[in-house]
């Protein structure tokens, strides 16, 4: 994969706190949240990622221009390679320290199989980011990758790095710490840019994203700087790369699920909802396995699936191997009568990061909730390698990539 350092632009530090000017991706920002980024700076990067108004895409343009000519954004001195360090502590209370780098890699059409997706893609985000590039000529958010080196090159090149003062740092509303190292010297450029040239790059997160930035490459042939996307990388052998699972909440009626499920899966009951957790994830281990919760039921069901039951599924057997494509198929499809359509549209179904809502979803609108165990990396490489996709909303790799720190301009 060919990699190179970024010709940046990013805030100037001098001017304003960069506290008050990051933000989430695009993608996790509701209205509510999105009025209080307003508010907290008219410099926040909200103004250009989710501009508001009738003429949003040339306003973004207009706030873009005016910010540089304010020096509010200004280029960086050397083409860099902005190395990252996101700490956060999970449930459980263990800190996790997730390292990786962002900087540029060469567009490639997914049959090269130099890039991997891994999940569905819908055509309206596709479209909204597409009119935002064209009218800003920039990227305001990177695409995350995954790649595998269990020599753990990079992380020793920026070990040296991480002795001096961080060019950047920023904890989030979600309190995860983000520290930014700038590695600017060419001969360590090059050492990055060795590593990764015969690794295969998997998009974890930013699908909508890349295949925006692939059609506006192609469309734009004369332009070498569009010809590449600004990206985040991190090592898959690295423990502190944690792919959480998406719940699902099935708000339709669900008469009898207890007795239709259990015609697939052999079913095993607890009240203990820490027992009921961690059953999900020692069981997986073994078979596929997920749990279930019922409205109006103080039992916890953990799901194991029956011998034989994955391979009545019409796909290739990457594909059986996985928890949600079983679940999809013949739980959601076959026995309560979901259409692909309502699954995409979310209609009837809720996809839900968050355990705890998961969990207090039963005491509202849910009639029953999924709970999903860990996505494996081994089942993701598995289906992308084959140029398979997962079903939609199938992991959530935590924590989001903050807009902000950097910005991609597609004309230098």
């Amino acid at each position: 994969m060919e990699i190179l350092p970024l010709n940046a632009i990013v805030y100037n530090q001098e001017e304003i706190n960069i506290k008050d000017v990051i933000a989430p991706p695009y993608d996790v920002i509701d209205e509510k949240y999105l009025d209080e980024l307003y508010e907290r700076s008219k410099y926040n990067i909200a103004r250009l990622i989710l501009t508001k108004g009738n003429n949003r895409y040339e306003d973004a343009k207009k706030y873009f221009e005016n910010w540089k000519k304010e020096k509010i954004l200004i280029p960086v001195k050397k083409p860099s390679i902005f190395y990252i360090i996101q700490k956060y502590k999970n449930e459980k209370g263990k800190l996790i320290e997730r390292k990786g780098f962002i900087a540029r890699n060469k567009i490639e059409d997914f049959s090269t199989k130099k890039i991997l997706p891994h999940e569905y893609t819908m055509g309206g985000p596709k479209e909204d980011r597409y009119k935002l590039i064209s009218a800003t000529k920039a990227f305001f958010s990177q695409i995350f990758m995954i790649y595998n080196d269990e020599t753990f090159s990079i992380e020793k090149i920026a070990q040296k790095y991480l002795n001096q003062k961080p060019y950047m740092q920023a904890t989030d509303d979600l309190g995860v710490e983000n520290i930014i190292y700038l590695i600017d010297n060419e001969k360590d450029i090059r050492l990055i840019q060795k590593t990764l040239s015969n690794k295969t790059l998997l998009i974890a997160d930013g699908h909508h994203r890349y295949e925006t930035s692939m059609k506006y490459a192609k469309e734009h042939p004369e332009n070498e700087y569009a010809q590449y996307v600004m990206s985040y990388f991190t090592n898959a052998s690295d423990e502190n790369l944690i792919i959480y699972p998406t719940h699902r909440i099935i708000e339709k009626e669900t008469p009898n699920l207890l007795e239709k499920v259990s015609k697939y899966y052999e079913i095993e009951k607890t009240d203990e909802k820490e027992t009921f957790l961690n059953k999900i994830e020692e069981e997986n281990q073994k078979q596929i396995t997920i749990g279930l919760i019922l409205k109006g039921d103080n039992n916890f069901y953990i799901l194991k699936l029956k011998h034989g039951i994955k391979e009545t599924i019409k796909a290739p057997q990457a594909l059986q191997n996985l928890d949600l494509t079983v679940l999809h198929e013949i739980i959601l499809k076959k026995e309560l009568n979901f259409t692909q359509e309502e699954l995409m549209a979310q209609k009837g179904i809720k996809y839900e990061k968050r355990e705890s809502v998961a969990f207090n979803s039963i005491k509202k609108e849910a009639n029953a909730v999924f709970i999903m165990a860990y996505p494996k990396m081994k089942n993701i490489l598995d289906i992308s390698k084959q140029g398979l996709r997962m079903p939609q909303k199938s992991t959530y790799f935590y924590p989001k990539l903050l807009s902000g720190i950097v910005i991609n301009p597609l004309d230098r």
